[in-house]
């Protein structure tokens, strides 16, 4: 006996969910065609310390931030007092959030369930270890299945590939590191072959410069760029984030925002970066400014729940609005 199709398993019938997820890159059919290096991402500046403490930059786990929409994540490492390579904030006395390869399975985890999402990884080596700690970290998690490796190194920023084929090829991780990366662990690349950035721990809340700070005495020429667009307040001689500020500094737009330090960045160089660093991400509007930067409309949308049209409910909705089309 057969029994007549729901309107929702008709729906499903005609507009299978594959062909919507497929469709999507990193929440934007506009970007699957995209090359990686023509894509401006909002990161999450020491991703791994969450709380309200001083030491701490972010409200909430690696996790919840990729499902809001965060495809840039950025942490740094040193050796705990065992010798165990963890996340810990300037020294493991200070902040210690564990082990680097308990932070890199919680990323696999979340690539598992999030086929069609490309994430970039830029870890610090703190204390300058050699790279086989972190080719162990990264193969205790398995997170290396999904990592990327270019062809020749370095890549021309014109050389790198799209969304749609880093995700056609499921190497959809692309891993730096600041420090002692080495051809020895060829997925793991060397930041500053590849980027340069912008100064860090910057007080002026006008972020009114853009000026090239490492690698120093490079050239902005063939290499990609990174905004460390997070605001600090100086007391005495120590530095810690200005949280108070995070609004306005997280803006899309207006004195000190996201928009206003990128405009200046993109006079200077010509072309928007590809990361811009942020603390307390949910704070202000880091999504706009990123749709802006990419010359998007609309919410993120996309793996993990972020976004109102990024789950099961979008896709129906859409399936009922191409019904309308159709009849």
């Amino acid at each position: 006996m057969r029994y007549p199709l729901s309107p929702i398993s008709f729906i499903f019938s005609l507009f299978p969910l594959s062909a919507y997820a497929q469709a999507l890159c990193n929440g934007h059919a506009e970007l699957c065609s995209r090359q990686y290096s023509n894509i401006t991402q909002i990161g999450t500046h020491d991703s791994a310390f969450v709380g309200t403490m001083p030491t701490d930059n972010q409200e909430v786990n690696i996790t919840a931030q990729l499902d809001a929409g965060i495809r840039f994540l950025q942490a740094q490492s040193h050796l705990d007092g065992s010798g165990s390579l963890n996340l810990c904030h300037t020294t493991c006395m200070e902040k210690d959030a564990g082990p680097l390869s308990d932070y890199l399975t919680d990323l696999k985890i979340w690539l598992d369930a999030n086929p069609n999402e490309v994430v970039t990884l830029l870890l610090t080596n703190g204390d300058n270890v050699n790279i086989s700690l972190f080719d162990t970290a990264f193969t205790i998690s398995n997170l290396n299945k999904y990592t990327y490796t270019p062809p020749t190194s370095p890549l021309g920023l014109s050389a790198w590939p799209t969304l749609n084929e880093l995700i056609g090829n499921n190497t959809r991780l692309i891993a730096f590191l600041d420090t002692g990366a080495a051809p020895s662990v060829h997925y793991i690349l060397d930041e500053f072959t590849y980027f340069f950035e912008t100064p860090f721990d910057v007080t002026d809340p006008k972020f009114a410069e853009c000026t090239l700070d490492r690698p120093k005495g490079a050239t902005a020429d063939g290499r990609m760029y990174i905004v460390n667009h997070f605001l600090d307040l100086s007391i005495g001689s120590v530095d810690i984030p200005d949280d108070s500020a995070d609004d306005t500094t997280n803006a899309a737009t207006g004195v000190g925002s996201i928009g206003a330090q990128v405009g200046i960045c993109e006079g200077l160089y010509g072309r928007a970066p590809v990361g811009v660093l942020v603390d307390n991400f949910d704070r202000g509007n880091v999504f706009a400014a990123q749709d802006a930067l990419n010359g998007l409309g609309g919410p993120i949308k996309g793996g993990g729940g972020g976004g109102d049209d990024g789950g099961v409910g979008g896709v129906i909705s859409k399936g009922i609005n191409d019904l309308k089309d159709v009849f």
